[in-house]
């Protein structure tokens, strides 16, 4: 088994309006998110390969139009844009379109990011 994963970026700002009262990120602010989407599977004979590269672009370019330089909270499932839900939502629009999705990870600063191995059911 192997996993691949490619990565990728946008800018976007948010608030996280179920945080504590007070709470810095509580007020529009913004990140430099990355995210990087894992598939697993096994080489295929005939092409070397795991997985196409350009196959994971083209599931994750329209999400990417959609998110870059925008305000999250008014996107459809992100009104609470926390890492953790915006994995999830990741999540839910790619595994329809990459069999062997295996996970998601957004990094919302150099020093802070969230992993999600999930499923559909969430």
């Amino acid at each position: 088994m192997f996993r691949l994963t490619k990565d990728f970026r946008f800018e976007a700002a948010q608030t996280l309006p179920s945080a504590p009262p007070g709470h810095k990120c509580a007020a529009m602010h913004g990140h430099s998110f990355k995210v990087e989407i894992s598939v697993e599977g096994e080489i295929d004979p005939e092409t070397g390969w795991v997985y196409d590269h350009a196959r994971i672009s083209a599931a994750m370019n329209p999400l990417l139009e959609r998110l870059d330089h925008a305000y999250l909270n008014d996107i459809e499932g992100l009104e609470n844009p926390t890492i953790e839900l915006m994995c999830v939502w990741f999540w839910n629009k790619l595994a329809p379109q990459l069999p062997g999705l295996a996970e998601i990870v957004i990094h919302e600063t150099p020093k802070a990011r969230c992993s999600y191995r999930g499923s559909l059911k969430n």
